[in-house]
């Protein structure tokens, strides 16, 4: 049994459809990435999944449990967390506070404090400082402990290289192994292709609104990639 089943989802926004007829599973464990030009659907995807946006039509199991439609409080209790584009982090907080409401919901598992601190060591050396104050990738670290420390089974990533150089973007995928390892399956939503074929073994690209290939990363070539990216 899959982690997350999705199946014949349809999201708007008021009357524009944002998603059409889409199908997806992802398996304990596993790393999904979610690749497609803007607009094409993929953080809306992950906001249906987490609660955000209430589906029109389809259905959305977890656990193989009806989950469609819940809030995203719920959702979290359930083991569902979302790294949001733009890390939304709390201004007026410093980092400790910030990853210390991820924490808030009590769910149990590996993750705490001291884990996520030891994963990104940088965060330790500046929790007492204001979120706002950090780098754009630490920032983003915050965002990803945040999420952690409610222990989630499901890791929902939107644009984790989003304005950030390409030497913290290898940093901040370099973490995701001891994420996997504890057992939480992951979904990424990216735009460089090339980044998401390396962190995960399946790839799925969207393309107004629609599922257009999926596969196996390895599998993949380039040319079908960019094919189904560009629809050409």
């Amino acid at each position: 049994m899959a982690l997350l089943e999705i199946e014949a989802l349809d999201a708007f926004y008021g009357d524009f459809q944002a998603l059409h007829g889409l199908s997806l599973a992802v398996a304990a464990g596993e790393v999904v990435s979610v690749i497609g030009a803007n607009g094409a659907g993929k953080s809306t995807l992950l906001k249906s999944i987490a609660g955000l946006i209430r589906p029109r039509r389809g259905a959305i199991r977890f656990d193989g449990v009806p989950v469609t439609g819940l809030r995203a409080a719920a959702l979290v209790a359930r083991g569902i967390a979302l790294v949001p584009e733009g890390r939304r982090l709390f201004p007026s907080l410093s980092v400790l506070e910030n990853l210390q409401i991820g924490g808030q919901i009590g769910r149990p598992g590996p993750w705490t404090l001291a884990r996520v601190l030891e994963l990104f060591p940088v965060l330790d050396e500046r929790r007492r400082q204001a979120s706002t104050s950090l780098s754009g990738g630490q920032q983003q670290m915050v965002a990803i402990g945040r999420a952690l420390m409610s222990n989630p089974r499901l890791l929902l990533c939107d644009e984790l290289s989003l304005g950030l150089a390409p030497i913290v973007v290898r940093d901040i995928f370099a973490r995701l192994p001891s994420i996997v390892a504890e057992g939480t399956a992951v979904v990424i939503v990216e735009q460089d292709v090339v980044q998401a074929r390396a962190a995960a073994g399946r790839l799925c690209c969207l393309r107004q609104g629609r599922l257009v290939l999926a596969g196996r990363s390895a599998e993949l070539g380039l040319e079908a990639v960019r094919a189904a990216y560009f629809g050409v």
